[in-house]
This record gives C-alpha cells, sequence and structure tokens, in this order.
C-alpha cells in the first residue's frame, strides 16, 4: 500500500478498472469561496493517489476529469454532496454514477445518530482512523506527511464499506431508495452551488 501525490493531474492509466472511491479537500466549506485543493482517488486495490491544485490552477486535469466523468465507473463517496459541488464547481465535472456511504449509513445504521467516516470505519472494518488533519491548511505549498496519510485514509476503505453497506441495504430493503437517493445527488449540488445550500425546498416553509 502506497500513497502518492501528483501535482494538477492524475497520470495515465494509474488506476485499475472499476468503481474508485473519491474525496476532497478544500479551503473550507463554502464551495463557491473556498478553492479545490485536493482531489484523492483510490481503485481499492491498495495505493491511494492525491492530485494537489496550486493556487491559480487552471484545474485542466483531463487525465482526472475523465475517471470522474466515466459513466462506467461508479463513485464512492463519503457525504458526496460535498464533494460532487466542488468537483463541479472547479473541475466542471459531475461526478456520477455515485454511491454514498453516509446516506447507506443513514438508512441501515438507524439505531445510531453516529455516521461519520470514523465511527463507519470502526464498526463495519474494526479499523481506527485519525480526524486530526481534518481543519488544517491545505492550500499551502507543501502536504505534510500526516496530511497525505488523512487525506488517503478518507478513500482507503470506502470500497470495503460500500460491500458492507449495500449488503444492508438489500437485507432491509432499501436498495431502491438508496438508488433514487444517490440519483438526486447530483442535483442537490447543483441546487448548493446555486445557492440553496440552506434552504429545504420541499419543506413547507
Amino acid at each position: 500500500m502506497a500513497v502518492y501525490l501528483h501535482e494538477e493531474d492524475l497520470p495515465a492509466d494509474c488506476l485499475a478498472p472499476g468503481a474508485v472511491a473519491v474525496d476532497t479537500e478544500t479551503m473550507g466549506l463554502v464551495t463557491t469561496r473556498d478553492r479545490l485543493c485536493l482531489v484523492q482517488i483510490s481503485d481499492g486495490r491498495g495505493d491511494e493517489h492525491l492530485v494537489r491544485f496550486g493556487v491559480g490552477s487552471t484545474y485542466d486535469a483531463p487525465q482526472l476529469k475523465a475517471v470522474l466523468a466515466d459513466p462506467a465507473r461508479v463513485k464512492l463517496f463519503h457525504f458526496a454532496r460535498f464533494d460532487l459541488a466542488a468537483i463541479q464547481h472547479y473541475l466542471g465535472v459531475m461526478a456520477t454514477p455515485v454511491f454514498c456511504t453516509k446516506i447507506a449509513s443513514k438508512l441501515v445504521r438507524t439505531y445510531t445518530d453516529r455516521h461519520g467516516l470514523k465511527d463507519l470505519v470502526r464498526e463495519l472494518l474494526g479499523k481506527e482512523i485519525s480526524k486530526q488533519q481534518q481543519s488544517s491548511d491545505w492550500g499551502g505549498p507543501v502536504l505534510s506527511d500526516a496530511q497525505q496519510d488523512y487525506a488517503a485514509s478518507d478513500v482507503r476503505y470506502l470500497h470495503a464499506m460500500q460491500t458492507i453497506l449495500a449488503e444492508r441495504l438489500e437485507r432491509e430493503g432499501r436498495t431502491a431508495i438508496a438508488q433514487a437517493c444517490f440519483d438526486f445527488l447530483p442535483s442537490r449540488a447543483l441546487l448548493d452551488i446555486a445557492g440553496w445550500a440552506d434552504r429545504d425546498i420541499f419543506s413547507h416553509e
């Protein structure tokens, strides 16, 4: 298992075919204000690839965009809503089709209100991950080893968790409703970008 840091794009042919786990790191939580600094991606076979974008980046990244836009590859996220919006806004790609482990967790782990990545990894896989670097400066000129390991851990376990959560969705008869939620996520991300992030347009108010 290795972590590879790349500047501005993925190398060609560094990922095996099939589903990819994806995550992003930004300068903050406001997509249109806080620039995209890092995209993490893994094919689930043991390596993680980190693509860093510098200040003033044009976000061309043709290799990365081709993977994210590939309709034959399912993209695995944890809280896909945020990552889809960041990828769409900065890279101009809607990374579909989607499986979101946070949504799947909320649909099948109704015995708890703890749906964070750290909690899921602990319960489903019996592993511990550190979140100490979560709020660090991702836009600096150098990413520390601790930052790189943290970023890689965000995609390291998504394939294994997707397998378990998909089985539980099937067991509880909630696969179809989960898929409907996943299919709506691109629209939810576009609403966030357009200014409706904090408004529930489906509510009566």
